[in-house]
């Protein structure tokens, strides 16, 4: 009895002490690594937002080429399946970010335009805010010019847009000192209009893919790209160059 005894009891007390380390440690589904995020209680206007708040992130961190919906969602800390809901594909992403940034655009170029106390600073408040916006935003500046990735038939896209073009026409006739309309212009006014955005868009993309360096390098020291933007705005109002 005794040794039968002793057999019997020490498979159950092993029993027992497996039983008991297996309630310590959770079941394996119940764990989650630590890396993956959680996905967020947003609110469904809200999620929205915070998508396109991510996606802005991505794109300034890792180009167009790392901008899926699928990096959007890990961004957000969202299934995979959110973006596709609100946006349909990457096409709708990239449009409605697209319209983002073009409101983001205006405004800032609209807030400098408002601090200028004077004609002559309102004249340059715009082209060097538009050269600004593209410096802090280069990701956002550049989707917003890639026509053949974006869907203007997309209203808030559109809207955002027109805007634009509105405010580009508004400052044009400022400085003509006459009234534009963006619907229908005189072939002097496209040409005043597209001779301000060749030049102040082309200055940007010089610019940011570092192609002025060369000529900044021969200017006086201390010669900032503001200033060469500057000079080159002021030469067509004055007639002469603005400095030495």
């Amino acid at each position: 009895m005794g040794k039968s005894d002793t057999r019997t009891e020490s498979p159950r007390r092993a029993r027992t002490s497996r039983k008991t380390s297996s309630a310590a440690t959770p079941p394996r589904s119940a764990r989650r690594p630590a890396s993956v995020k959680t996905e967020a209680p947003y609110h469904h206007g809200a999620l929205r937002e915070a998508l396109l708040r991510a996606a802005e992130r991505v794109l300034e961190r890792e180009g167009l080429a790392g901008l899926t919906l699928r990096a959007v969602a890990r961004e957000a800390g969202v299934s995979h399946a959110a973006p596709t809901h609100h946006f349909g594909d990457l096409t709708g992403l990239l449009s409605e970010l697209a319209a983002v940034g073009f409101r983001q655009f205006n405004a800032a170029m609209a807030s400098s335009c408002d601090a200028a106390t004077t004609p002559l600073a309102r004249a340059l408040a715009r082209p060097k805010a538009y050269v600004a916006y593209a410096q802090a935003h280069p990701g956002m500046y550049g989707i917003m010019f890639r026509t053949e990735r974006l869907d203007y038939s997309r209203p808030s896209l559109h809207e955002a847009a027109e805007a634009s073009f509105a405010g580009l026409a508004n400052a044009v006739g400022m400085m003509r000192q006459e009234q534009i309309s963006g619907d229908a212009l005189t072939l002097n006014q496209g040409a005043a209009i597209a001779r301000a955005w060749s030049m102040v868009h082309g200055f940007t993309t010089l610019l940011l893919d570092g192609r002025l360096s060369d000529i900044l390098g021969r200017l006086p020291e201390g010669t900032t790209a503001e200033r060469l933007l500057e000079a080159m705005l002021m030469a067509p109002i004055t007639g002469k160059p603005s400095g030495p």
